[in-house]
């Protein structure tokens, strides 16, 4: 099978996601928190139907394989944030909620993924938590992350922000997402999917590392340098953990 290229201008901009989504404004008006008892339920009911596929799916695209996972474990009574590379459209929706189960994981989305009639909200219901459009809507946006850690549920961010699909390296990444573990001072995990050929095939296999906690550096006296020494341990440890990748499906190349 030919190797795909992708040509690439800016790590942090560059989006390679097949869906082209105008996003919807996530301003004062967005319910980030729903109080209706019928939403609620419909809520709890779609999550129920949608639990096989999460776990299903991932195992029988990717035969996926978790390493690490006994070290949730020990923060099942504790929120915590999750911090994943981003390389499926599909697929990343489940990866880091499975091992994380039975918690409940939220994840933190760009406004494009909860801006599809229908299936925006079916989104949401999963756990979608979009980033705010405005400074209005920034006070709900951090009320419902406080809301989510503080009931002992996790939180998954990819902090690379946008799809590079079976990219096998770690973009740069900015630390601005790490001030919300610093915050509230609760533990760090990071998942780092690895692509793996399967046997003499064309198919790919996922495995997936687990790491952490990794906790906020008290002996640093400001927020903005704890946020800074998070960022810079957990992305030191994805790009260690990225270089078990053995395969290559996609090459991408810097284009001046």
């Amino acid at each position: 099978m030919e190797q795909k290229i992708i040509y690439y201008k800016d790590e942090l901009n560059d989006e390679f996601s097949d869906a082209k989504i105008v996003p919807r404004k996530i301003d004062e008006k967005y319910k980030y928190f729903h109080r209706n008892p019928f939403w609620k339920i419909l809520a709890f009911l779609f999550n129920l139907i949608v639990l096989p596929i999460k776990f299903i799916y991932p195992k029988v695209k990717f035969r996926i394989k978790y390493i690490g996972k006994e070290k949730l474990r020990k923060y099942k009574k504790t929120g915590y944030f999750v911090y994943v590379n981003h390389t499926q459209a599909f697929a990343d929706t489940f990866i880091p909620s499975n091992p994380i189960f039975p918690k409940r994981n939220y994840i933190i989305v760009n406004p494009e993924n909860v801006s599809m009639p229908i299936l925006g909200n079916c989104v949401q219901m999963l756990g979608a938590i979009p980033i705010p459009s405005n400074k209005e809507a920034m006070k709900n946006f951090l009320d419902k992350i406080n809301k989510v850690v503080k009931a002992k549920n996790a939180i998954t961010i990819y902090p690379e922000a946008h799809i590079w699909p079976y990219y096998t390296k770690i973009r740069p990444f900015k630390a601005v997402s790490f001030k919300y573990p610093v915050e509230l001072e609760v533990p760090t995990f990071c998942m780092t999917n690895t692509y793996i050929k399967r046997g003499k095939s064309n198919k790919i296999n996922i495995v997936t590392y687990i790491d952490g906690p990794f906790f906020p550096n008290e002996n640093l006296e400001s927020k903005q340098e704890q946020k800074k020494d998070l960022r810079d341990r957990v992305y030191e440890q994805m790009v260690k953990r990225s270089e078990n990748s053995n395969i290559e499906q996609i090459k991408y190349i810097f284009k001046k």
